[in-house]
């Protein structure tokens, strides 16, 4: 079993190709190709912490949908992004707006947004967000999961530090348009 994380997919969100520049023709490329990219990284016993904003726009029906769709054992930071609809959405296994955890022997500190401080930042945990879509200047232990800043597609931890040491802004894919 794999542990990945991502943020910011925005399923079902019309202003996101505009105000992110995403390279898809339309919404609806947008959204298939960000399930393709999950489903091809993600297998079904593979655990995913979504960041955060997950779905805006789309009816319930159409975010259940979506969530069923993904491989993996899901699980919900919840973003400024995400409505009532979306967190109450079957195929959660737990939501909430901030979690402490341990990968692969590092402690993380998962929230959607960025912090200037956090539990256990002396002791070397890690903080993993979203809602900055590739903008924010990295700093030390702090890392921008989202899809815009990690290729599109969820990613594992390894690949999170190994980005950061190369230096690269992507660890995924090119999108198709």
């Amino acid at each position: 079993m794999a542990v990945f994380f991502t943020s910011d997919t925005h399923f079902g969100d019309p202003r996101i190709l505009r105000l992110d520049r995403r390279p898809f023709a339309d919404l609806a490329a947008h959204d298939a190709a960000l399930v393709a990219g999950w489903n091809a990284r993600v297998g079904p016993e593979d655990e995913v912490w979504h960041l955060g904003d997950f779905a805006l726009g789309p009816p319930p029906e159409r975010v259940r949908a979506i969530l069923d769709g993904l491989n993996g054992t899901k699980r919900l930071i919840v973003g400024n992004n995400d409505g009532p609809d979306t967190r109450a959405a079957p195929g959660w296994a737990w939501t909430g707006t901030y979690a402490e955890t341990v990968v692969a022997g590092r402690a993380l500190v998962l929230c959607h947004y960025a912090f200037r401080t956090w539990n256990g930042i002396g002791r070397g945990a890690l903080n993993l967000h979203g809602h900055s879509h590739g903008q924010l200047r990295p700093v030390p232990k702090q890392y921008d999961v989202g899809v815009d800043a990690q290729g599109f597609v969820p990613v594992t931890l390894d690949e999170i530090l190994v980005s950061r040491r190369r230096n690269r802004n992507s660890t995924g894919p090119e999108p198709s348009a």
